[in-house]
């Protein structure tokens, strides 16, 4: 089973400072309570700023989202980002082409996302670096919500800790 490199709260735990200094500029980024909580469409002002950081420093971003529906174009416009939707994370196919979309080489590119067996599985599949973060909702698609009980089972020894 494939591991989170690193295992945080929320977005807001990653500096840009910190992806720059692990050798990354390139950062492909799940929507879907990663960024912005399933079913709602107002981003929070703390998830804005640490979009435009990202941005400030001169990182290239692209939305990765399993998604297909109107929210997730909606979403990638407001936040002025390339998006790849309809993903069918963890296959490998769309985080290729949201690499390409953006610049990015496996090597200088990291993923941060929700959820162990899309986002988590699918950069490990490529060797991509995985952030994985703590889901914004609590409620989600019923099988995602099965999927979750079985990430808690195989994450109940990990801890979430700051990246440094």
């Amino acid at each position: 089973m494939a591991f989170p490199n690193y295992y945080v709260d929320s977005v807001l735990d990653i500096d840009p400072a910190w992806v720059k200094a692990q050798g990354k500029d390139c950062v492909l980024v799940d929507l879907d309570n990663t960024l912005l909580p399933r079913d709602t469409s107002k981003f929070s002002p703390e998830i804005l700023a640490w979009v435009k950081s990202l941005y400030d420093a001169d990182l290239k971003v692209c939305l990765l989202s399993n998604n297909w529906h109107e929210r997730v174009h909606t979403a990638a416009a407001e936040l002025d980002m390339k998006l790849v939707s309809k993903a069918v994370k963890p296959l490998p196919f769309a985080f290729f082409t949201a690499m390409k979309r953006v610049g990015g080489k496996r090597r200088n590119t990291l993923m941060v996302g929700d959820q162990l067996f899309t986002d988590v599985l699918g950069s490990a599949i490529l060797g991509i670096p995985c952030v994985m973060v703590k889901p914004l909702a609590a409620h989600d698609l019923k099988h995602t919500l099965m999927l979750r009980n079985v990430e808690r089972l195989i994450m109940r020894d990990r801890q979430t800790a700051s990246i440094e």
